[in-house]
């Protein structure tokens, strides 16, 4: 062999490995299973006490013409988190806790393994039909991807989910008192899921689901485009390869995360009223529709009250996207690391 074959072939063996080490090695959904599942684990633990004072604020009402009801309904979070304390008791901040538990790996799994295939699939599409188009996935995949993963995890778990949570969370009876928990009617998530199937009917767990479906898919858009986009100038190197540290994670996450809740909190105020009522045979329900509920909490409590709770929601949701996207990222290093399910 000459040696300008020897030079051609350790050059092309040369680009061989450096394009090798620089394509970025595609998850497998087992390390999305994982990752996403111990993520929303720790961030519902650590969180779900402000989710139970934003719910006890949205279902609180008030009227225009009753002083005494318009004093209540101006508690903040505060005032809310120190009234459930007061009279129910510490615990009382983690009702409907087992629902999240209960929906949150299958959720976070849903998440991420759909948002990575509806990427994959979309970023195809956008290759073949826009010529010159580079291996850098544009933001508005990401973001039709976060829309379709956001819907697909509102159908398949969230709502069922929510209706029992919530259900949970808004009886008014003190975990300190043992007399008062013998009276309760929704004890844990597979009671309360058997007995709302069985007082209202199998279509009772899909209360809301069309406001479910609208906030789960604009917060999941806004935060995985939001999330990508922002560790592009924090952490991108020239080969495409991201990596963030621990702190960096938890910032982007926390500011993706205030987004959504910020354009959707009428959503979430109409899908908690709608999941909250119980519907009885022959009585017609207060809230129907996603438009007709707007339109009764404005004219009977004020536009403002469809926007309730959205100070304990931003206290919840960033934070908790912080805590999510960081531990996400951490997991995902570690089964890197160790080559696990490689």
């Amino acid at each position: 062999m000459s040696s300008n074959d020897a030079k051609s072939t350790t050059t092309n063996s040369n680009n061989d490995s450096t394009t090798t080490a620089t394509t970025p090695k595609k998850k497998k959904p087992i390390q999305h299973l994982i990752a996403g599942g111990t993520a929303g684990f720790v961030e519902s633990s650590i969180c779900h006490p402000l989710d139970t004072i934003k719910t006890r604020m949205q279902l609180r009402r008030q009227t225009t013409n009753r002083k005494s009801v318009q004093k209540i309904a101006t508690l903040g979070p505060f005032g809310t988190a120190r009234r459930i304390i007061q009279r129910e008791g510490p615990l009382a901040l983690y009702k409907g806790l087992t629902a999240v538990y209960t929906g949150i790996v299958p959720k976070m799994a849903i998440r991420f393994v759909s948002f990575e295939y509806y990427r994959d699939v979309m970023g195809g599409w956008y290759n073949t039909f826009y010529s010159g188009a580079t291996t850098t996935i544009p933001p508005q995949v990401t973001f039709f991807a976060g829309l379709l993963s956001g819907l697909t995890e509102a159908i398949l778990v969230v709502t069922p989910a929510e209706v029992c949570k919530i259900r949970m969370q808004s009886q008014y009876h003190s975990l300190m008192d043992p007399t008062q928990k013998t009276h309760m009617k929704y004890k844990n998530v597979v009671q309360t899921a058997a007995l709302v199937v069985k007082e209202e009917g199998l279509g009772a767990l899909y209360k809301g689901v069309v406001p479910t479906m609208l906030r789960q898919g604009c917060n999941q858009a806004v935060n995985f485009t939001a999330y990508n986009w922002s560790k592009k100038p924090t952490g991108g190197d020239s080969d495409g390869k991201i990596e963030l540290d621990h702190w960096q994670s938890l910032l982007l996450g926390g500011l993706s995360g205030g987004m959504g809740p910020l354009v959707n909190n009428p959503l979430d105020v109409v899908k908690t009223r709608m999941q909250k009522q119980v519907i009885r045979p022959g009585i017609e329900p207060k809230y129907k529709s996603l438009m007709q509920s707007c339109v009764v909490i404005a004219k009977e409590e004020g536009t403002l009250a469809l926007w309730k709770g959205i100070t304990p929601r931003l206290m919840r949701i960033m934070p908790g996207q912080a805590i999510t996207f960081m531990t996400y990222e951490a997991v995902s290093k570690q089964m890197e690391r160790y080559e696990i399910f490689d």
